[in-house]
């Protein structure tokens, strides 16, 4: 396509393990990613070189979307750089970064790659670059199932501008989270309210369900009950309450002094963190 490489010098047991990889929807169903042939345009023939009588590039570092979770609820689509500095001596010609999802890559079941086919790279010096790409991702196709949610792997492969293209390609680099998006409320009641009396806080935590496109309820979570005073920038935590099946909050606690009550989530790896907006509370 666009590398006169030779698909041989790669790192470790794991690296090249998309030579195995069907370029097409794998015959189980799954999801099949190119391989480095096929993305490349290197045929089979030109993989003979040892990786030993090449310099490889050497990685030392690879970002994903900022080093944060890669958040999406159920309907916007989210585009995100990835990028990846390498070394070589003869200086680094072009990258790549997918994420990919599945027990290993003959079993995927959900692949993000990037929208563009070529990186775009900066040297930082005569022997390093910084490569940078960026991915799209679409809830409902890309995310089509809420089993997505979680630890997805970051595949990472550079190429050197030597006379070889020595390549490095590893399908297991690193790791980074997928999450469905969250969102909590809270009411406080009733205002206002005079001092020793009743106060109900409710409130619901939602989070995206990429298969019908719609918010549902997230059940059995423990989510914290904090407050602030009227003149405090500071939250405490008051109690920890657990949502019901529909994912509803509710408890009650006197009345004491004017401030701002919210739920706090702590988030899984699944789910991320939210807080509440503050519901201020006048207290007579």
């Amino acid at each position: 396509m666009r590398i006169r490489a030779t698909v041989a010098a790669v790192t470790g047991a794991l690296a090249l393990s998309a030579l195995a990889v069907p370029a097409v929807q794998a015959a189980d169903g799954g999801i099949g990613r190119p391989t480095a042939a096929e993305r490349f345009g290197v045929s089979r023939s030109a993989m003979s070189t040892s990786a030993a009588a090449e310099e490889l590039p050497v990685v030392s570092k690879v970002t994903v979307n900022g080093a944060k979770d890669i958040v999406l609820g159920t309907t916007a689509a989210k585009k995100f750089t990835v990028s990846v500095t390498a070394s070589h001596s003869a200086g680094i010609q072009d990258a790549y970064i997918d994420l990919w999802h599945g027990k290993d890559v003959d079993n995927i079941d959900g692949w993000f790659p990037p929208n563009e086919e070529t990186a775009s790279c900066t040297a930082v010096n005569a022997t390093t670059s910084t490569c940078k790409l960026t991915v799209t991702v679409v809830p409902g196709s890309d995310l089509y199932m809420n089993s997505l949610a979680g630890t997805w792997h970051v595949a990472a492969a550079v190429f050197a501008a030597d006379e070889t293209g020595s390549t490095y390609w590893n399908d297991f680099y690193g790791t980074h989270r997928v999450q469905r998006l969250s969102k909590l409320t809270v009411n406080a009641a009733p205002e206002p309210v005079k001092k020793g009396k009743t106060i109900t806080v409710t409130g619901k935590l939602t989070r995206a369900n990429w298969e019908t496109r719609k918010y549902a309820g997230y059940s059995t979570q423990p989510v914290k009950l904090q407050f602030r005073k009227k003149n405090s920038s500071t939250y405490t935590t008051v109690k920890t309450v657990k949502t019901n099946t529909k994912g509803d909050l509710k408890t009650t606690l006197k009345a004491t002094v004017d401030g701002y009550f919210r739920w706090s989530y702590a988030g899984t790896s699944t789910t991320p963190a939210v807080n509440a907006a503050g519901d201020f509370v006048d207290v007579k």
